[in-house]
C-alpha cells in the first residue's frame, strides 16, 4: 500500500496506524511517499520482530513514479477516496482481477494524477473519515474477513483469545 502526503510533524501517529492496519489486514508492503520518516519504518520493523510476518517497506519514494512503474509492470491501482465508487459496488470486480494491487491512501489533498491513474477510485462511505478506517474496511471486504485469523510466521508474541483479561503467549524463538 502507498501512503501519500505524510507530514512528520502532524501525521506520525496516523501514518503508523495506517501501516499497522495494512499489515494486520493483509497487505504485504508499505510504501511511504515523499519524505522518509525513519520512526515509522522503525516502528513497523519492531512490530514485525515481535508479532511476526513479513512486509516490504520503502520510504521516500516519488509517488507518481512508483504508480507509473507499478502499472507498467502489470499491477492495478486502488485509490481509497470518499469521492469514488461505493466499496460494495466494486469489491467483487477488484477481488476477481488477478493482477497485483497497489492500494493508495492520502493524508492531505491528493493530486488529480492519482484519481486518473487509479483503476478503481473506491469510496468507503461518502463522508469525511479516517484513512485508517477506510483501509481497514477495504482490506476486510477484499479478503472477506479471513485476514483476521492470520497466524504470522516468526511471531515471538501471540495473543490467546480469552473472554476476560489478557493472554499473550511469548516465545523466545521465532516460529
Amino acid at each position: 500500500m502507498l501512503r501519500l502526503g505524510h507530514r512528520p510533524e502532524r501525521d506520525k501517529r496516523i501514518t503508523t496506524h495506517v501501516a499497522l492496519v495494512a499489515r494486520a489486514f493483509g497487505a504485504n508492503g508499505f510504501i511511504l511517499e515523499g519524505i522518509c520518516d525513519d520512526s515509522i519504518t522503525a516502528s513497523i520493523k519492531g512490530v514485525l520482530e515481535r508479532w511476526g510476518g513479513e512486509m516490504h517497506l520503502e520510504c521516500g519514494v516519488n509517488g507518481k513514479s512508483y504508480v507509473r512503474r507499478w502499472r507498467g509492470e502489470g499491477g492495478r491501482v486502488v485509490h481509497l477516496t470518499m469521492y469514488g465508487l461505493p466499496l460494495d459496488f466494486v469489491v467483487e470486480e477488484i477481488r476477481a482481477d488477478p493482477n497485483p494491487k497497489l492500494v493508495i491512501v492520502g493524508a492531505e489533498k491528493v493530486e488529480r494524477f492519482y484519481y486518473e491513474a487509479a483503476d478503481w477510485n473506491v469510496a468507503v462511505g461518502n463522508q469525511p473519515h479516517s484513512e485508517v478506517a477506510a483501509l481497514a474496511l477495504f482490506l476486510d471486504r477484499l479478503y472477506r474477513g479471513r485476514e483476521l485469523y492470520t497466524r504470522y510466521p516468526r511471531a515471538r508474541l501471540e495473543i490467546r483469545p480469552s473472554r476476560r483479561g489478557k493472554s499473550v503467549v511469548s516465545s523466545s524463538e521465532p516460529g
